[in-house]
């Protein structure tokens, strides 16, 4: 078992996660409450991942973040040293190939709040800001919840996107789809398979938590009505 190829896949799922959550929350309010006309461009651009093919993102992001670039040229201006081949690639890669997970559950979410409720919010004095912690982001903690797990899980098991632009630098951007894939290719089978069994009950747990809580919100969500 490849146990820092397993560490450095917990560490740039909760990264990852933690950046989803702080950026794709508010992605979502927008997408579900702007008016613009022309929204359905961003929402097009957010859920491009989920029908791009990884090596084609990864490809681009390769390129966006390298030597050549503004990004890379910036980055390595300030920390000395490049983007592409690195734990920081990775994550901006897997943060850009998960945001469709986290965003469009939460857009459910917050779709289903009542409209009487934020207008009433509204009516009663409180800002929008205030309105999103005290009503909408309680009502949608299923979502928020469901966001977080499938954004999670959908990190640990990012293949193309993660060796395009991180390789396979054990410690550093080796990841535990890509141990995998080194195993098979080496013969290694009862390694694989230990590694791909854990990977699977994994994803097991984590389906189950989301169709546990979607399940149980349509239970008592009637109820509440």
């Amino acid at each position: 078992m490849d146990w820092s190829a397993i560490l450095l896949s917990l560490k740039l799922s909760s990264v990852v996660c933690g950046f989803l959550l702080l950026i794709g929350t508010p992605i979502a309010y927008w997408v579900t409450f702007s008016r613009w006309r022309w929204k359905f461009l961003v929402e097009s651009v957010v859920a491009l991942p989920i029908v791009l093919p990884p090596t084609v993102l990864g490809f681009y992001v390769l390129v966006g973040i390298g030597s050549q670039s503004p990004i890379g040229r910036a980055w390595a201006a300030w920390s000395g040293h490049g983007l592409a081949f690195t734990f920081e690639g990775l994550v901006i890669a897997s943060f850009l190939y998960s945001l469709p997970f986290a965003v469009q559950p939460m857009t459910v979410a917050f779709s289903q709040v009542e409209h009487q409720l934020i207008e009433a919010s509204s009516v009663l004095g409180a800002s929008r800001l205030r309105t999103f912690i005290r009503i909408i982001l309680p009502l949608s903690r299923n979502g928020v919840i469901t966001a977080t797990v499938l954004s999670f899980a959908h990190t640990m098991g990012e293949f193309g996107v993660v060796l395009m632009v991180g390789g396979n630098i054990p410690g550093v951007t080796r990841t535990v789809s890509i141990a995998i894939y080194d195993q098979v290719q080496s013969l290694d089978y009862a390694a694989a398979n230990r590694t791909a069994w854990l990977l699977l009950l994994f994803s097991f747990a984590v389906l189950s938590v989301v169709y546990g809580l979607n399940r149980k919100s349509l239970a008592v969500w009637p109820l509440q009505r």
